[in-house]
């Protein structure tokens, strides 16, 4: 997000929603070699350039295989150790529990273990903390219960990083803890029988974009792995438990925790997404169901539709529903669907809410609130559920890092997301250093910390100047990867079946965005509560197309405002369309300019 030097692409330099367009870098050399050696059409092969894919990494970029990605789990940081001590473990007859994070990522480790261990005849314990009763990671009443109710020894899946205090405290008396982890660390490492993070600092496995639940499926292939050597499935007469059936699991927590699409990361949605068709997890299939899921999953139905409702259990409801539904049998899961369906509904309504309220806040221009670079926002009895969803509204809102605190009983609860080009999460550990937060942590893109209410202020401010020294004298310029313009001809079916071979989308493999450039708008209304839904023409063909969640929004004004007469370039992406049976075509606004009408096409 930093200032670019690049030219606007079309000359916008600043769009409706504030952005500066400019072209994904394509490599035309390269783009003809890799269409004519994987017979890929040229727009394919000239996004895929642009992704930064070769002629070396293409066959595994387009047909990502685990047999090819998976590397060997003991490279990774006290791997061998954790294995061995499972192994004990299993052998000692101990009773073990799996600890984890109320969210997708959390959800779908706990589950990812418990189906294992269930194929060994163990049954483990799942226990997700109460977000509002016991906030984020480890606690000692916790890990007390759990010791009381006879459990020997926890795994901690999406937490346990920086959880020093309350692991320091676990006495002789306690539970032992190893720790599955993927979120960053520090050089002191929390007190464990073992600690498997990629994102340790003496970790070389060049893992570190994986999310929780794919540290913990490296670790599930490492232990499969020691107990066939140890002839452990002859010794106990049971069949070796079938890991790739257990990838649905995986591709959710991948792409709900927002991990780049890259490497191992694409092979397990690639072939989760292949395992999820099949529809052999009882969860996934009951929430797919309720939710209306009767396609071929895609990387957009985790994220979107399903993700969601798994996390809505943790946001508003009751936080071990997700973990729940994914490793419960047919017998419940209609139930636990119905309310995480019921649960989401009822985060919608307070997400709103809350974010009015946020954004009035913003609007006031408080000094506390709206900085250059940062926006942050606090307010008493706001629903810790939702903070982190409006933290992201509020970056997309403002093109910039965005950090929502939520204040009860004197205590403050924050979470923040960030910006392309700002550390969000190396910002909250200084603070937390520095004695200004109680607790904190997280990655580049999104954080989570603790603080007391009287240092609200201080915190805005320390966390202000933090990112201002990391942006320096560039500043954020908010900014729109384009990858080249179509025609409302040339967007059609076979559009978009080149932009399918380069499935699955997410972080680190956006889905292609385009420009339908010098078009007009020849009918708009709004659908549903908050939707812009527009025809656009040149003359000769009409397109559907639509703005999410735009009314009331710069975007959202133009598109219900335009004349037939004014020409806009359209910025979005190109989907089929299959709502209700149809089979047609449409674009995904996601920004437009207006042209002006005395200058040169594209000069905004």
């Amino acid at each position: 997000m930093f200032l670019s030097e690049n030219p606007a692409y079309l000359s916008i330099a600043r769009s409706v929603n504030g952005n500066r367009w400019e072209a994904n870098p394509v490599n035309d050399r390269l783009a003809l070699a890799l269409s004519q050696r994987f017979d890929l059409p040229e727009i394919a092969a000239r996004v895929m350039t642009a992704r930064g894919i070769d002629l070396e990494t293409a066959e595994d970029f387009l047909d990502p295989t685990l047999r090819s990605m998976v590397p060997d789990p003991s490279t990774l940081q006290d791997m061998e150790k954790g294995i061995q001590h499972i192994y004990d473990a299993l052998s000692q007859k101990k009773h073990i529990a799996v600890f984890g994070d109320y969210d997708v990522d959390g959800a779908t480790s706990a589950a990812l273990l418990y189906r294992y261990f269930k194929k060994l005849g163990y049954e483990l314990t799942i226990y997700i903390p109460d977000r509002m009763q016991e906030g984020y990671g480890p606690n000692s009443y916790a890990l007390q219960k759990l010791k009381q109710r006879g459990i020997d020894l926890v795994i901690l899946v999406d937490c346990g990083a920086t959880a020093f205090d309350v692991l320091d405290a676990v006495d002789d008396q306690g539970p032992e803890i190893i720790i599955l982890d993927h979120h960053m660390s520090e050089p002191r490492l929390p007190k464990a029988l073992a600690v498997i993070n990629p994102n340790r600092w003496d970790d070389d496995s060049a893992l570190g974009y994986l999310a929780a639940v794919g540290v913990v499926f490296l670790f599930l292939v490492g232990l499969n792995r020691y107990l066939r050597d140890r002839k452990f499935f002859q010794n106990q007469q049971i069949s070796e438990p079938d890991l790739m059936i257990l990838l649905d699991i995986v591709a959710l927590g991948t792409v709900c925790d927002v991990v780049p699409l890259i490497g191992l990361n694409r092979a397990f949605v690639a072939q989760g997404l292949k395992v999820m068709a099949k529809r052999q997890n009882p969860g996934l299939v009951a929430l797919s169901d309720i939710a209306g899921v009767n396609a071929q999953p895609t990387a957009y139905h985790l994220g979107y539709i399903l993700g969601p409702r798994v996390n809505a259990g943790g946001r508003v409801g009751e936080s071990s529903l997700g973990a729940k539904l994914l490793s419960s049998d047919e017998a419940l899961v209609q139930k636990i669907a119905s309310q995480l369906n019921q649960f989401n509904e009822a985060r919608k309504a307070i997400e709103t809410d809350c974010f009015e309220q946020a954004v009035a806040m913003v609007e006031s221009q408080a000094p506390t609130v709206l900085h250059r670079h940062l926006v942050f926002v606090a307010a008493v009895g706001w629903h810790a559920g939702v903070i982190g969803i409006v933290a992201t509204r509020l970056k997309e809102r403002y093109q910039r890092p965005a950090c929502v605190v939520t204040i009860e009983n004197g205590v403050g609860k924050g979470s923040g997301r960030s910006v392309e080009g700002v550390d969000l999460g190396a910002a909250i550990i200084a603070a937390r250093q520095a004695g200004v937060i109680d607790k904190g942590g997280g990655h580049k893109m999104a954080a989570g910390f603790t603080l007391m209410a009287e240092k609200v202020s201080e915190f805005s401010q320390y966390l202000a100047e933090r990112i201002e020294n990391q942006v320096q004298e560039g500043g954020i310029q908010a900014r729109l990867r384009l990858d080249g313009t179509v025609s409302l001809q040339g967007a059609n079916a076979t559009l978009c079946a080149a932009i399918n071979r380069l499935e699955p989308f997410g972080a680190g493999n956006a889905e292609p965005r385009f420009v339908i450039p010098d078009t007009h708008i020849i009918k708009s209304d709004i659908v549903g509560e908050q939707h812009v839904r527009v025809i656009l023409s040149d003359g000769q063909k009409s397109l559907k197309a639509i703005a999410f969640r735009s009314v009331n929004s710069a975007l959202g004004d133009v598109l219900l405002s335009a004349k037939r007469r004014e020409r806009l370039h359209i910025a979005g992406k190109i989907r089929r369309d299959s709502w209700l049976g149809h089979d047609k075509v449409q674009v995904i606004i996601e920004d437009a300019a207006l042209i002006n009408q005395d200058a040169e096409p594209g000069i905004c």
